[in-house]
């Protein structure tokens, strides 16, 4: 019965090693086809430069035409929509320069540069709101969502789960107590740290390509009780003005104010970020 007993551990051992074998297999293969796919995208340099040369030309407008289609293409970069806030900022378009300032500040968070242009393009708003401040974990939470980009957190995601599988197997396999003592904490340190990257990546990209943001596009638009052109009229805004886009009916969009106060306004009136 013993040598039974011991044949069935060693057939359960093997048994773990295999599935683990295949766990780590997949997320190699996971992480392999998203790096392919990042790979394959390749950022139109020449057409960009193009756009540079032509800025710093003065031909402001020709510059747009050339930046634009990159961004429509799909591609998101700090540079790209920093200098197409430039750009519209140029042609004294505000709320256009604002929305690409929002977008490259999305990207890069912590640039100066992107952050003093904006404070500059808001300047020209005319309304002006006392805010409610943002819970400061929810404020952290963004911020070091998007230190790197959606696909950098998802590589360290796995990268951190096929590290945690390796820790499993030690732990598992070891008869060594130091060895399990440090393969099961180690195990755990990565399993947390896989998570947490996926909700950062995640975040990262609800923030960027998901934004509820929005900025006001038109001169100025009635905030209204219902979404309906005979709806009372509950306040007045003007371009350029940052709000939050909360619920969507047909061709109107209920927003939020910064200092909390709700209306209904046409879907042409805004930007989402």
């Amino acid at each position: 019965m013993k040598e039974q007993h011991n044949l069935s551990g060693i057939s359960k051992i093997n048994l773990i090693k295999n599935k683990m074998k295949k766990i780590v297999l997949l997320a190699i293969l996971v992480l392999f086809n998203c790096n392919s796919e990042i790979r394959s995208a390749v950022f139109p340099e020449d057409e960009f430069r193009k756009g540079i040369e032509l800025y710093t030309s003065g031909k402001y407008q020709e510059a747009l035409e050339a930046w634009l289609p990159i961004y429509k293409s799909g591609f998101r970069s700090p540079n790209l929509c920093y200098n197409i806030g430039n750009a519209y900022f140029k042609i004294n378009d505000i709320p256009h320069a604002i929305i690409f300032y929002e977008r490259a500040l999305l990207l890069k968070p912590a640039d100066e540069d992107i952050r003093y242009n904006l404070q500059v393009a808001r300047t020209y708003v005319v309304d002006r709101f006392t805010e409610i401040p943002e819970l400061f974990f929810i404020t952290w939470y963004n911020f070091i969502s998007l230190i790197l980009s959606s696909d950098k957190w998802a590589f360290i995601s796995v990268i951190t789960f096929v590290l945690c599988l390796v820790f499993i197997l030690i732990y598992l396999l070891t008869s060594v107590y130091r060895l399990k003592v440090t393969g099961f904490w180690l195990a755990t340190v990565m399993l947390i740290i896989s998570f947490a990257s996926l909700c950062f990546s995640i975040r990262n990209r609800n923030l960027i390509y998901k934004s509820n943001k929005a900025i006001i596009v038109i001169s100025q638009v009635n905030g209204k009780s219902a979404p309906d052109n005979s709806g009372t009229d509950l306040f007045l805004i003007h371009e350029g003005t940052k709000v939050t886009v909360t619920d969507a009916l047909g061709e109107w969009y209920e927003i939020k104010l910064p200092d909390g106060n709700k209306g209904w306004v046409p879907a042409n009136s805004l930007e989402k970020i």
